[in-house]
């Protein structure tokens, strides 16, 4: 079927959206592997609508790594808040650019849950539409929507527990996650964030698409976490009194090393935390 012209215009137009104002959070983590710092990413999550979220996250490679694999990634994401608070995505956009050469896909959903269209822009290639089986797409979210659905539900008293189908462009997977209790966290010279948080495991379980026999990527580490006792870990804490709990440290066991998100960065309106301190904003 042919790509219909709004949906071309949107792959060619939809940038990072410019997030700022009340209810903006903006999140800026530094990856350490080995003791190297190994990768930079940014989140910013905007829920200060009532009936509307935005969820933007970009990240890249840095130092030695960067010369070895030179990547950066853009994540972005509109939807939708309906009755009950429930997450419903618009539109979700990933953008991957390794050694130069950029490669976008972008996912429509409808206000009833149902998936919609792929777009997707390879390097050098024309815009074409995805092959999206029902099987593969229908009733699914994105990540970012589901890790936000995760956050708010912890900001209601609940745990950092859930489970969402996401189709990621060629696979559907249950993206699970394990409430493993509470932890009080303190600041060091890595992280900002100090105060109680609560730990979860994130879980990836293939349901159907074009999956290989053997784990590949993320689904690849997290079996190397597994197998050595520790599945992927966030942290989640509360910075101030405004805005959600938010991603304050992740840990990634591999069969090469630990890979620890430290958060370095922190903006919710006059609320700034950086470098182990604590300021309004100016």
């Amino acid at each position: 079927m042919p790509v219909c012209i709004a949906s071309v215009v949107a792959v060619l137009l939809f940038a990072a959206p410019a997030l700022a104002g009340p209810g903006v959070q903006t999140l800026t983590y530094d990856v350490y592997t080995s003791g190297f710092h190994a990768v930079e990413a940014t989140l910013t999550l905007d829920t200060g609508k009532k009936d509307r979220y935005d969820i933007f996250a970009e990240g890249r490679t840095r130092g030695v790594l960067e010369t070895l694999v030179p990547w950066e990634g853009t994540f972005a994401t509109k939807g939708w808040v309906l009755k009950g608070g429930k997450l419903q995505p618009e539109l979700h956009r990933s953008t991957a650019v390794w050694r130069g050469e950029e490669d976008i896909k972008e996912y429509s959903y409808g206000k009833d849950g149902s998936f919609k269209s792929l777009v997707v822009k390879n390097h050098n290639e024309p815009i074409e539409e995805g092959d999206t089986d029902d099987e593969v797409t229908q009733g699914t979210i994105d990540v970012l929507t589901s890790t936000l659905a995760m956050l708010q539900n912890i900001d209601k008293g609940g745990e950092c527990a859930g489970t969402s189908e996401v189709f990621d462009g060629k696979r559907r997977f249950e993206m699970i996650f394990n409430h493993e209790g509470h932890q009080d966290l303190k600041r060091s010279g890595y992280n900002v964030y100090e105060g109680p948080s609560t730990k979860c495991t994130v879980e990836v379980k293939p349901v159907a698409g074009k999956w290989h026999k053997k784990p590949r990527g993320w689904l690849s580490i997290q079996e190397q976490g597994r197998a050595r006792g520790t599945m992927p870990t966030v942290w989640v804490g509360k910075i101030g009194e405004n805005g959600l709990p938010v991603p304050v440290k992740v840990m990634v066991k591999t069969a090469y090393g630990t890979m620890f998100m430290h958060l370095v960065e922190y903006k919710n309106g006059e609320d700034y935390l950086v470098a182990g301190k604590t300021k309004k904003q100016k």
